[in-house]
């Protein structure tokens, strides 16, 4: 029997010339990613836009500190430099001296370092070296937690709480155990700079703990491995491997929550006792030159007064920008603009 062949099939593919001349004519002429007219003008735009945005703050900055020097003409024509080292703030005689206010700042401000700094230091490294797991972030949180109460919410607490605790108890322990040293005698108020020290020390603990925490989360990890495999103890490892590698980043943390406790206002001003004198005794009421401020801004009748008073925010203005600008610059000199690394 014959069979008969079956017809062969017809494929319409090209050649295989033909097929390479194809695809050499599709890869010469690819589709473009945009369509239509593609131009420079958003570009532009958007880069000015964003020149504008960064000018506007410096812009800002400086117009603040004319203002301030434009308004403060009065007083400093009338006093000169004298008007930081005088006492007297009289405003019916128009004689105004800011010393009070610096000596006011400085020692509520130290006096809360000296006790907010070991806090806080402790807090970040039992976060970061100690603390388990499952309890660094809780821990963390709760701690940042305190820099979003209000100002004023701090003074109300220290009013009813703190105030009678350092009056009935801190005040009288501490007249009779140290009052020879003049820094804990006369009557115990409950208000006054030790009142100021301590709310402004539980204010700046979070802002303390969270950059101190930050600095020593970027300290190299094989730093501490190379400590304990020394025959370091935990205690060594930290003092030697962990702290003294971030020490200035620590001491920034520590001037940025100086500059916080410079400006505060409020609660400063609800417990100091608001009274232009200075005092060895830190029983004794104060004033702060922010609080003058709040205080005495809207009672300021005369010119004088009132550019005395726009001369002592120039100088708190000053002092802030620039106790905050050393901050800054101490802290990137330990990160170095680094991410935080979370540690194994």
């Amino acid at each position: 029997m014959s069979h008969h062949a079956l017809p062969r099939p017809s494929f319409n593919a090209p050649e295989p010339g033909q097929a390479a001349k194809a695809t050499l004519k599709i890869e010469a002429k690819p589709l473009p990613l945009l369509q239509g007219k593609v131009s420079e003008l958003p570009d532009v735009l958007f880069g000015w836009t964003m020149r504008l945005c960064g000018l506007a703050v410096v812009s800002l900055l400086a117009l603040i500190v004319y203002e301030l020097m434009v308004g403060s003409q009065l007083s400093w024509h009338a006093f000169g430099w004298k008007f930081f080292v005088q006492s007297d703030w009289n405003p019916v005689e128009e004689q105004f001296g800011a010393l009070p206010f610096i000596y006011g700042t400085v020692v509520s401000s130290v006096l809360s370092l000296i006790i907010a700094v070991p806090l806080a230091v402790g807090v970040a490294v039992f976060t970061t070296e100690m603390c388990p797991v499952w309890l660094r972030g809780p821990l963390s949180f709760t701690t940042e937690l305190l820099a979003t109460i209000p100002s004023v919410i701090y003074g109300l607490w220290a009013i009813f709480i703190l105030v009678p605790l350092l009056r009935n108890y801190v005040q009288p322990f501490l007249a009779k155990t140290l009052g020879w040293t003049g820094l804990f005698s006369g009557p115990p108020y409950g208000i006054g700079m030790l009142a100021a020290g301590v709310i402004l020390a539980i204010m700046i603990i979070p802002i303390v703990s969270s950059i101190t925490r930050e600095v020593l989360t970027v300290v190299p990890q094989h730093q501490r491995e190379g400590v304990l495999a020394l025959g370091a103890t935990r205690w060594e490892m930290i003092r030697m491997g962990v702290l003294r590698n971030a020490r200035a980043g620590i001491m920034g943390a520590v001037i940025l929550g100086l500059g916080r406790a410079l400006g505060e206002t409020m609660a400063v001003t609800m417990v100091i006792g608001n009274r232009p004198e200075i005092a060895k005794s830190l029983f004794a009421p104060g004033y702060t030159m922010a609080s003058v401020l709040a205080n005495e801004f809207t009672e300021a009748t005369g010119d004088v007064y009132l550019s005395a008073l726009i001369e002592v925010g120039l100088a708190l203005f000053l002092v802030t920008i620039v106790v905050n600008a050393l901050a800054r610059l101490m802290v990137w000199s330990v990160t170095r603009g680094q991410p935080v690394r979370g540690i194994a």
